[in-house]
């Protein structure tokens, strides 16, 4: 047991290692991952001989459903009702067209069994959104036209989608009628929507309306609710995959506490159930016997990539009105990565009757995906023309934090405090500092220069230095090259009644404004009203 333990946290230290490195190198971290597989694995440096796909489906099982949850928590709730709609489209519809594209193809062309076709072309259906967005983050592509929302929603989303598709496949695989296809979607669907909406809206109540949560076990909650809303479904025939991501959405997009450190928490849990799929990917497979499988594999990955997907995306975002460039990049940023690995693990280990190698497939293919597409799909965007120099990519997630800047203390004016019968004018603070607000017996006031602070006051201070823990609630808004308030000084705008700017974010420093400061493009203004 001790070897397994040491095992464990050396391979975990080793991915660490490669992750370090992996943007000096030029390579993305998960493709680290699975070559740091092969190399303990039958064909690498350590040759440890290791098959049991049963053990590692059910490892594969629990690291997925976290990363869904994490994607389904992180993504922010957008307001724009087509975005939605487009994005629904895409990782259900698009989903299934890129599956029956890829299942023809596999069929017609390279002469596969039906069967075995329908399955790889489930398998390989979804996208995988850890990649793309590890990516967009690492490379700061801020993308046109809402792209990044679009992409987040749909690749978080379509799992659930592939994986009915593959269940639906092995159902297929083992004989079984079409007719008993209909009521196993409809459950799975169905059972799946409720018991995320049901468990989501339960863990906010206990955590608004109950103190069974106290300081510091918030995290092992949501790990609890994230394993229950997986559990539940699954047992009653309900998709797993799509409980979780639904539970995760409503609980990101909630008003619960300590949300920021639960995102760094679940960003853990993500980062270490990536290492341990991509790692047993590389650990499972056999590269030797590749070159069983390498031209089907290339002549798949190639079609999924420039017909399947572009045909899919091209179907549903044409009646949108999109740019062409956009559809572009959105079939290009189609990466095959955690799901499609688990899913096939899921397959052989369901079906040990399987006539084509359909994990080495599925390994070679995610190989591909993720060396050649992920590392030029920065470059894609530039050429596509993609990169939008007036927004930012880590507002698209609920880890984006609108208050990381500053942080608010509150001072009594006693007696004998130096600012009492003082105007404001005439108090000094440094230039890191801003009196925000002052609360003058149950009422707050909106500080300006002549107004005196009185005995008795509570005054609100804003400093530039870390993340609010106040009831005051900050909001921020982008200066783009087409606001009203572009190059104009502060005390020529006139603002709404209660409105008052904290705090300006510039080229990477912040800092607290005055009258004569001028607002310019890029500029976001950090302001809250009363």
């Amino acid at each position: 047991m001790s070897v397994l333990i040491l095992f464990c946290a050396v391979v975990i230290f080793f991915c660490l290692i490669t992750n370090k490195f992996s943007s000096k190198l030029g390579m993305p971290a998960l493709l680290l991952f699975m070559l740091l597989g092969i190399l303990f694995g039958e064909d690498g440096i350590l040759k440890i001989s290791y098959n049991n796909y049963d053990l590692t489906a059910k490892l594969c099982t629990v690291a997925l459903l976290f990363i869904i949850f994490y994607g389904g928590f992180c993504t922010r709730n957008i307001k724009d009702k087509v975005l939605n709609f487009q994005s629904a489209l895409l990782s259900s519809l698009g989903t299934v067209f890129t599956a029956l594209l890829t299942t023809a193809f596999c069929y017609y062309f390279l002469k596969i069994n039906f069967q075995e076709s329908f399955l790889i072309g489930a398998i390989l259906s979804s996208t995988d959104a850890a990649s793309v967005f590890s990516i967009l983050r690492s490379k700061k592509l801020n993308l046109k036209y809402n792209t990044a929302s679009l992409l987040e929603i749909e690749s978080g989303s379509n799992d659930p989608f592939a994986y009915m598709l593959t269940v639906l496949g092995l159902i297929l695989l083992k004989g079984a009628g079409v007719e008993s296809v209909f009521p196993m979607f409809i459950a799975q669907i169905g059972y799946g929507i409720i018991s995320g909406i049901l468990i989501a809206k339960a863990g906010i109540l206990i955590y608004k309306k109950t103190d069974l949560i106290q300081e510091g076990t918030d995290t092992l909650f949501v790990v609890a609710l994230a394993l229950a809303s997986y559990a539940i479904p699954d047992l009653i025939g309900g998709n797993g995959f799509l409980s979780v991501y639904i539970t995760g959405i409503i609980l990101g997009n909630s008003e619960i506490k300590n949300k920021i450190n639960l995102i760094y928490f679940f960003d853990g849990i993500t980062q270490l159930s990536q290492i341990i799929i991509f790692f047993l990917l590389g650990f499972l497979s056999t590269p030797s016997r590749i070159y069983e499988i390498f031209v089907p594999s290339i002549l798949i990955v190639l079609f999924l990539s420039f017909i399947a997907r572009p045909i899919a995306i091209s179907l549903i975002m044409l009646p949108f009105r999109a740019k062409l460039n956009q559809i572009a990049f959105v079939s290009l940023a189609g990466l095959r990565g955690a799901a499609s690995i688990v899913f096939a693990i899921f397959a052989v280990a369901e079906s040990a009757d399987l006539k084509f190698d359909l994990f080495h497939i599925v390994f070679f293919v995610s190989f591909i995906s993720v060396a050649f597409q992920g590392s030029l799909l920065p470059w894609f965007a530039q050429k596509l023309d993609m990169i939008d120099e007036y927004s930012d990519v880590l507002k698209t997630f609920n880890d984006y934090q609108n208050e990381s800047a500053i942080t608010l203390s509150k001072t009594l004016v006693t007696n004998s405090h130096p600012w009492r019968d003082k105007k404001l004018k005439d108090i000094k603070l440094d230039n890191k500092s801003l009196i925000l607000v002052i609360q003058r017996q149950g009422c707050k006031i909106v500080p300006k220069g002549d107004i005196k602070i009185l005995e008795n006051d509570l005054v609100l201070i804003g400093t530039t230095v870390t993340h609010s823990t106040s009831d005051i609630k900050l909001k921020e808004m982008e200066i783009t090259k087409n606001h009203q308030w572009k190059n104009k000084l502060i005390k020529e705008i006139d603002f709404q009644e209660g409105f008052l700017i904290a705090l300006i974010k510039r080229a990477g420093n912040s800092f607290v404004p005055n009258g004569d400061t001028k607002i310019v493009t890029g500029d976001i203004i950090v302001f809250y009203n009363i």
